[in-house]
């Protein structure tokens, strides 16, 4: 079977589940085994997430393989907020799109300058932004987890 080309588009509402079962499989397979049992359990009792996506939603671009959710990212101004792609996707430049989209977003709305942060553990997320010309700027303790995590911030000019 024929895969389809990559598909870069505006989110809609009714991407909305696509996206939490997304930020879901991501949070399984990439955060939790860093983080402590009381992270853990705050993060699946505060709704942070629903209401992430709802607030926010509206701003997200969706990759699209085949019709389906291939994976998102978010910015707000010049900080690059969250960019989440299918376990079934990685590796096939899904992210590099998804960065790319942002960053020409960024460029026309006048933005000199891109950020973004990672933790240190997430190597595949560090390599992807090295690629992409981003340099590291600093580090400093993860205080949104509240689990020992160091946080790398990155930035490139545009």
């Amino acid at each position: 079977m024929t895969q389809t080309p990559l598909r870069i588009r505006p989110a809609r509402a009714d991407d909305r589940a696509a996206v939490l079962a997304l930020l879901e499989e991501t949070f399984v397979d990439t955060w939790r085994p860093q983080l402590s049992a009381e992270a853990i359990a705050a993060y699946r009792n505060g709704g942070g997430t629903e209401r992430f996506v709802d607030a926010h939603l509206h701003r997200f671009v969706i990759a699209e393989l085949d019709g389906r959710l291939a994976g998102f990212a978010h910015r707000d101004g010049g900080f690059v907020g969250a960019v989440h792609v299918t376990a079934s996707a990685r590796r096939h430049g899904v992210a590099t799109q998804l960065m790319a989209t942002l960053e020409t977003a960024m460029r026309e709305d006048g933005v000199a300058a891109a950020s973004l942060e990672t933790d240190t553990f997430n190597t595949g997320s560090q390599a992807l932004y090295l690629a992409l010309g981003y340099r590291e700027t600093a580090r400093y303790p993860d205080e949104e987890w509240k689990s020992g995590l160091t946080t790398i911030r990155y930035e490139k000019p545009l």
